[in-house]
């Protein structure tokens, strides 16, 4: 019952504060907190819960590779939304990030192998997704669009969690990335700010990649030894720090 909760609270908890993050300091930001492990944390933690630690070790390693889908979606996206609308951009990206699964689940992926990978393709994608300058521009979301973007990444929790057991660790974590947010977020700041402000998001998705890397060698290294409370808390408290020390070490170089 308690995990049932825990599925149906989060996500909307989530998603909802980024939400407000990106509307109060923009596209940057939002894209720098939807990179973080905010739907595949989640899914982590009830994995560990409902099938048990070392399951949910071994669909970390997934995960992680899974995030390099993640940033072929986004350089996807950002590239395509410079000449195309949201829904061939969508269309477009998401088939990037299905055909990177793909690739990805031919090979049986382990931890360190998972994670320097990842770091190798945030560092070629963050320089492939320039900067790009905006005006700000501030419009006022229909009253749908909350409760669309919650719907959404909710139910998605929600079903993979439940097909874990049959899609098995490895392929679980890697559709755990699944771009939820990204679709979300993406359509809904090309929509109503444009392409430019959208490939900054999109570029704040893969720059906290890095953050997500921590948070998955963390819970991929410790959890059947510390434990589901300690390797979680600790994940977490780790990717938020690296994540955001990454962001303004790169602005700073950039001044």
């Amino acid at each position: 019952m308690l995990i049932i909760a825990f599925k149906l609270l989060i996500t909307p908890l989530m998603i909802g504060t980024v939400t407000m993050a990106g509307r109060r300091w923009g596209s940057v930001v939002s894209g720098l907190l939807i990179g973080l492990p905010l739907t595949s944390g989640p899914i982590s933690f009830i994995l560990a819960c409902e099938y048990g630690v070392d399951f949910a070790a071994q669909s970390a390693i997934g995960g992680m590779a899974g995030q390099i889908s993640i940033c072929m979606f986004c350089l996807t996206y950002a590239h395509v939304a410079q000449r195309f609308h949201w829904p061939i951009s969508i269309v477009l990206a998401v088939a990037a990030f299905l055909l990177s699964t793909t690739a990805l689940n031919r090979f049986t992926w382990q931890l360190l192998p998972a994670f320097f990978s990842l770091l190798c393709c945030i560092v070629v994608v963050s320089r492939l997704i320039p900067l790009r300058p905006v005006q700000s521009k501030v419009s006022a979301p229909p009253r749908w669009d909350l409760p669309a973007r919650i719907f959404t990444a909710t139910t998605f929790v929600v079903v993979l969690t439940t097909l874990a057991d049959a899609l098995g660790p490895q392929l679980s974590g890697l559709l755990a990335p699944f771009p939820v947010f990204g679709i979300v977020f993406a359509a809904f700041t090309h929509s109503q700010q444009g392409a430019k402000v959208t490939s900054n998001l999109l570029r704040g998705i893969v720059v906290s990649s890095v953050g997500y890397a921590t948070f998955f060698i963390v819970v991929g290294s410790f959890l059947t030894e510390l434990g589901i409370a300690l390797t979680y808390l600790m994940a977490a408290i780790l990717a938020v720090s690296v994540s955001g020390m990454y962001y303004f070490i790169s602005r700073k170089l950039k001044q």
